[in-house]
């Protein structure tokens, strides 16, 4: 004889969801990535603005260059993933984990948005650190990314343009 099989039981009542322990799951999930918010923004942009003045000494050129450097990169490579990723159809896992990796590359990009456009204390900390340490990174690094968007839509309309047109 085979593997031996358990007969379907058709009068036992369905599976039914625990909702209770779903709402305290999604509750204390919601109060960490609430925490963890908040802990990120007391301390990302001023960490930052630390390592990007590291990385300038103070210099105007230095500013400009790896201001138009980070912009440029961290706008094109991120589009340029999620255009892989959604271009064509994928398991959704598979796509999901290639825009998880277009927004960690775009992450120097983000930071830098967190303390241009921040309101907390850790973003004006940062603002002051830029101000004094990466003079015109801030500036660059919008150009940088404006140029990269048009870089990306340029390729964009090359790639669609160069189809080969049937009639």
């Amino acid at each position: 004889m085979g593997a031996t099989s358990r007969p379907h039981d058709e009068t036992a009542p369905p599976v039914r969801p625990d909702w209770r322990r779903r709402l305290l799951l999604g509750g204390c999930s919601l109060a960490a990535l609430i925490g963890l918010y908040f802990l990120l923004a007391a301390t990302i942009p001023r960490w930052w603005a630390q390592r990007v003045g590291d990385s300038v000494h103070g210099r105007l050129s230095s500013g400009l260059v790896f201001g138009l450097l980070t912009g440029v990169t961290c706008t094109l490579l991120p589009l340029l993933v999620v255009w892989f990723a959604l271009r064509r159809r994928r398991p959704w896992k598979v796509s999901a984990a290639w825009v998880a990796v277009a927004l960690v590359l775009a992450l120097p990009n983000l930071w830098t948005l967190s303390v241009v456009v921040g309101s907390g204390s850790a973003a004006h900390a940062g603002q002051r650190t830029m101000d004094v340490n990466a003079p015109w990174f801030r500036g660059a690094s919008l150009i940088g990314a404006v140029i990269g968007a048009v870089v990306f839509a340029a390729l964009l309309w090359f790639t669609r343009r160069r189809k080969p047109r049937t009639g």
